[in-house]
């Protein structure tokens, strides 16, 4: 038995090494985004201030402050007596906490040294600040100019065994977001194997916090899950290969009182498209701490002398306004700081895809017909999905073909070129616009039955003799491997290059089940990103969807590359008013592919008005119907003209604007939204009604987010002051279930 005595001389001890710490000093915080007072640390956002300090003793970087803004001199964190098992080291906040040394919570770095031992001492060596903020070689990360963001490196070294830690830190200040990667490098003479690697690591002080996670399955993406933070560890991430439905790589952190428009709440979103881990752990001291990084289990790199490790970026913002003010400083920051295409807040054209209309069943004079309907219901895009390829394996059905990128010469026998040019001499609608044409693949799976798999068996990856797990009849190529990268490169140019193509729909249709090693994950994530870097480069003018099977892979490492995501494969409007305002918690409706679907829904059976249909969907970022209108009631198809202009007027709110979720589904039977136009001057509010109302009356929906000086013409009709919507609100009489209604609002 250990007797626990009160340790008088320790306690004195560290509080005399804190008060010796640079921290407590005052620091001019207003003027820069970093302040750096000896080695003391201070980054200033607009409404943000995220300040730490190196300890003198032990070289230990230690947290101060992440939350609403401070300035000068920092109160002290008492420690109190440290007694029993845990010492100092376990009782303070880190910002890289690595393994051993007497901190018994989970570290953000865990390295197996070339004797076999994974402690690690990785101690305060140097800093440097940057103005603007470098790339990361291989990976997607945000970006912005010297004025829009600026970047402290702070530079750790392990004296025993030769490692080093640079740690980033990016703020942008305008959107009150810090961005933290960890690049490691093994200076010293023998392998080293990185176990795990946290790309952000951040303690928050003792206090009752709850955390929020998206999490779901395959055609129910994006299901918000809140629960209080308890002591030990809560996990959650991904061991598919990919992002995935299951669980996605964001995370909040919360006061039990924090609302939609109230309360402090911290976001985190890892810039990362693989597996991945997310580790909240509530300490014997109280301190929360959170990491999101690698998942570990499908990590184990291996760093040779002067060979060196990168992390995902991850993202964090603060807001003081709620979920909502967090949400609307990551759609910001992605819309302007991450998305690289030059569609990301402009023209995406109202499409009609194949799939649900024809499936893998057509032929060349169906879909051209399908073409025909399309231009007329005014669409300007058209989309041919699965099926249109495979010479020796044809893809009639989902057994085979996949991994040969030629035309079936027995759907198209001159091959796309001919179809092409006679769907995009359509006219679209009663406009002098011609229609456009898009393609549906599927680069990085292969089908068994297939020449590519005949001949590259070799390419599918597999773990030695185990068998080779299918689903949906595929294998997944092996994209860590360079010929695999260049031969997607080359598949894929040369599609685009047969015919006037200008949307491409990336598919994604099965999780990785075998690996070689560990480390095939996040290599493969290297050669997915260089296909992806380059092939967007090489056709900028194309528009770029990704998909997984809906939003297995919506994350920010496909939007660097992908201005837009496939939100689900349930098209069921009611549904979907979850899916999109759940994954609305980190991602921007502008990246949210929304279609109008047939009835009864594929999904779920359920027959729900048109325009309800096409309202849901007009809040993703490309409108979109998945239909075929020759098979639509005579009512129902004379209402898809005026849904795609309506649509079309609001597109630019929505691609730009700001979301206020007014109503969430969840907790009102009148889910509501608001877009504020990016210059406050229009904006538009949707609102539905789910179950039936009878004789009763119905709630006021109070908007947010208006000029309470300013009137607002509705609909073209009456005019309110801001203050009046905001404090009084809207009624909306619906007389049946499903029913809904698009506003629109004009500042005066």
């Amino acid at each position: 038995m250990v007797r626990f005595t009160r340790n008088a001389a320790v306690a004195t001890s560290l509080v005399a090494i804190l008060a010796h710490c640079p921290t407590v000093m005052a620091q001019n915080t207003n003027t820069k985004p970093i302040v750096a007072d000896g080695t003391s640390f201070a980054l200033n956002g607009d409404n943000v201030s995220y300040r730490f300090h190196v300890d003198n003793s032990t070289g230990d970087l230690l947290g101060d402050h992440f939350g609403g803004p401070v300035t000068g001199d920092i109160p002290l964190e008492s420690v109190g007596d440290v007694n029993g098992w845990v010492g100092t080291t376990g009782r303070v906040r880190r910002e890289f906490p690595d393994q051993g040394r007497g901190d018994f919570r989970i570290p953000a770095i865990r390295i197996r040294q070339s004797a076999g031992y994974t402690v690690s001492d990785l101690q305060y060596k140097s800093h440097r600040i940057v103005a603007g903020k470098s790339a990361i070689a291989g990976l997607p990360a945000t970006m912005g100019s010297e004025e829009d963001v600026s970047t402290l490196v702070v530079s750790l070294y392990d004296k025993y065994s030769d490692v080093a830690a640079d740690l980033s830190y990016s703020i942008f200040p305008k959107y009150d977001a810090i961005v933290r990667s960890v690049n490691v490098t093994n200076h010293g003479e023998g392998n080293i194997t990185i176990e795990s690697l946290a790309s952000l690591s951040v303690d928050l002080p003792f206090e009752d916090l709850e955390m929020i996670s998206l999490r779901g399955d395959w055609a129910r993406e994006a299901h918000k899950e809140r629960r209080k933070v308890e002591y030990g560890i809560q996990s959650f991430g991904s061991s598919t290969g990919y992002s995935s439905h299951l669980h996605n790589p964001f995370l909040a952190l919360v006061e039990p009182s924090t609302t939609e428009s109230h309360g402090e709440a911290w976001g985190f979103s890892l810039v990362y498209t693989g597996s991945f881990s997310v580790d909240v752990e509530k300490g014997s001291q109280g301190f929360t701490r959170a990491l999101l990084g690698f998942n570990s289990g499908q990590l184990s790199w291996k760093l040779a002398p002067g060979e060196s490790l990168a992390s995902p970026e991850c993202v964090s913002v603060y807001s003081k306004d709620g979920l909502g003010g967090m949400s609307r400083a990551f759609h910001s920051l992605y819309r302007k700081h991450l998305i690289k295409s030059k569609f990301a807040t402009s023209d995406r054209p109202a499409l009609l895809n194949s799939w649900e209309g024809l499936g893998s069943t057509f032929n060349q004079s169906s879909i051209y017909n399908l073409a025909k309907e399309s231009a007329e219901v005014g669409a300007k895009l058209f989309v041919l999905d699965d099926g249109w390829f495979g010479d020796e394996y044809p893809r009639i059905s989902d057994e085979e073909g996949l991994g040969d990128w030629v035309p079936n010469p027995a759907r198209f026998p001159d091959g796309l070129e001919p179809i092409v040019k006679k769907i995009t001499d359509l006219k679209a609608g009663n406009t002098s616009t011609n229609l456009r044409f898009g393609i549906w693949v599927e680069p990085e799976m292969v089908n068994p039955n297939s020449t590519l798999y005949n001949e590259h068996p070799d390419w599918a990856l597999h773990a030695g003799p185990y068998p080779r797990t299918e689903r949906r009849n595929q294998l997944v190529l092996n994209l860590a491997l360079p010929e695999v990268q260049d031969f997607i490169i080359k598949s894929v140019s040369d599609i685009l290059n047969s015919a006037d193509i200008s949307y491409v729909k990336w598919d994604n249709n099965r999780g990785i089940h075998e690996m070689p090693s560990p480390a095939t994950n996040h290599a493969y994530m290297l050669g997915m990103y260089r296909v992806f870097d380059e092939l967007t480069t090489k056709f900028p003018d194309v528009l770029w969807e990704g998909c997984a099977s809906g939003g297995g892979r919506f994350d920010p490492g496909v939007l660097q590359y992908f201005p837009q995501i496939w939100t689900s494969d349930d098209t069921d409007a009611v549904e979907r008013i979850s899916i999109q305002l759940g994954t609305s918690l980190a991602y921007p409706p502008s990246a949210m592919g929304a279609h109008l679907s047939a009835v009864p829904n594929q999904q779920t059976g359920r027959t729900v008005p048109v325009a309800f249909r096409g309202h849901v969907a007009m809040m993703g970022g490309s409108f979109g119907l998945e239909l075929d209108p020759a098979e639509m009631t005579a009512e129902d198809k004379a209402a898809l003209p005026g849904l795609i202009e309506l649509s079309e007027k609001i597109n630019p709110i929505i691609l730009n604007g700001d979301l206020w979720r007014l109503n969430l589904p969840e907790d009102s039977n009148w889910p509501a939204a608001l877009f504020i136009g990016e210059d406050g001057k229009q904006a538009v509010l949707f609102v539905f009604q789910l179950a039936p109302n009878i004789d009763h009356s119905w709630p006021r929906i109070r908007l947010q987010g208006l000029d309470a000086q300013a009137s607002y013409k509705i609909d073209g009709n009456a005019t309110y002051t801001g203050a009046t919507l905001m404090n009084l609100g809207l009624q909306f009489p619906f007389t049946t279930d499903y029913g809904s209604q698009v506003v629109m609002l004009e500042k005066q």
